[in-house]
């Protein structure tokens, strides 16, 4: 009889359509979070991924686990070494999210965390995905509600935006099959866009005026320090548009529907769905 599946941030923007598509499976599952309520009827669990003293009881009767650094942590390798160690010595197959581009230095925290997972001796999938397309609600909405702008140090550069939902159902395949064991996958959306494209389909479907404003990193930061974020997060933030500038997050490739067996959603697609959150 299978084990359960530990759910890592499970109340979170991947974490939470991962224990519904789980669920639709019929999967066991453990949906961890620091405050350990259920989760849309999955069981819950109290984890705090920078106190290891939370670890044995969520990992108790798992036999895989969705590991994941929860939004507003920046120190990759120091939490999530300690998380896989855990996972090996009980024998837990590890689905990893790391990043796009984790891989292309090994000097990398994300990578130095995948190597690790590698180097483990249990079986693992690292799934690495690109700037998610919801970010456009969950950070930059503040800002198109109250000035119809989206100012972000991205210059011109595009990425190719993945919808939560693709990243999930990618988790699932990968958690549910061994298909995909010890491989690592790239997860994209199906083309790659600038933020003034993003801007104008928002815009479109808003029915409001909302424009992209290329800015540098410091006034990024002093807009983010203002609306309340740390500002070691808000520079943590800022470093990694240095990747979008470059072009390197314009690459696309075929991962989801290799996972899934459909191809991943459309910005323009899921603009649409999200008109109501953008007209109020």
């Amino acid at each position: 009889m299978a084990g359960k599946i530990l759910i890592l941030g499970a109340t979170g923007n991947v974490g939470r359509p991962l224990v519904q598509a789980l669920m639709a499976r019929g999967e066991a599952i453990k949906a961890a979070s620091r405050n350990g309520k259920p989760v849309d009827g999955a069981e819950g669990v109290a984890f705090d991924v920078a106190d290891p003293m939370t670890f044995p009881h969520a990992f108790e009767g798992v036999d895989r686990a969705f590991v994941m650094l929860p939004g507003g942590y920046t120190e990759a390798k120091a939490l999530l070494l300690p998380v896989i160690e855990a996972a090996a010595t009980r024998g837990v197959k590890v689905v990893l999210l790391s990043v796009l581009g984790a891989d292309a230095d090994d000097t990398i925290p994300y990578r130095q965390a995948e190597l690790a997972l590698e180097k483990s001796g249990v079986r693992w999938v690292v799934l690495r995905p690109n700037w998610f397309t919801d970010n456009f609600i969950n950070y930059w909405k503040p800002g198109i509600d109250a000035a119809g702008v989206i100012a972000l140090p991205a210059a011109d550069g595009k990425s190719s935006f993945i919808d939560v939902r693709d990243i999930a159902d990618s988790a699932a395949a990968a958690l549910t099959t061994d298909r995909f064991d010890n491989k690592a996958f790239n997860l994209t959306g199906p083309e790659a866009i600038g933020y003034a494209e993003a801007a104008a389909l928002i815009s479109e479907a808003a029915g409001k005026p909302v424009a992209y404003h290329a800015v540098d990193d410091d006034t990024f930061v002093g807009n983010l320090v203002g609306a309340g974020v740390p500002e070691v997060y808000a520079r943590f933030l800022a470093s990694i548009f240095y990747p979008v500038r470059e072009g390197w997050t314009a690459v696309i490739t075929d991962d989801v529907r290799t996972l899934t067996g459909h191809p991943a959603r459309r910005v323009a697609d899921w603009v649409k769905e999200n008109a109501a959150a953008f007209k109020g």
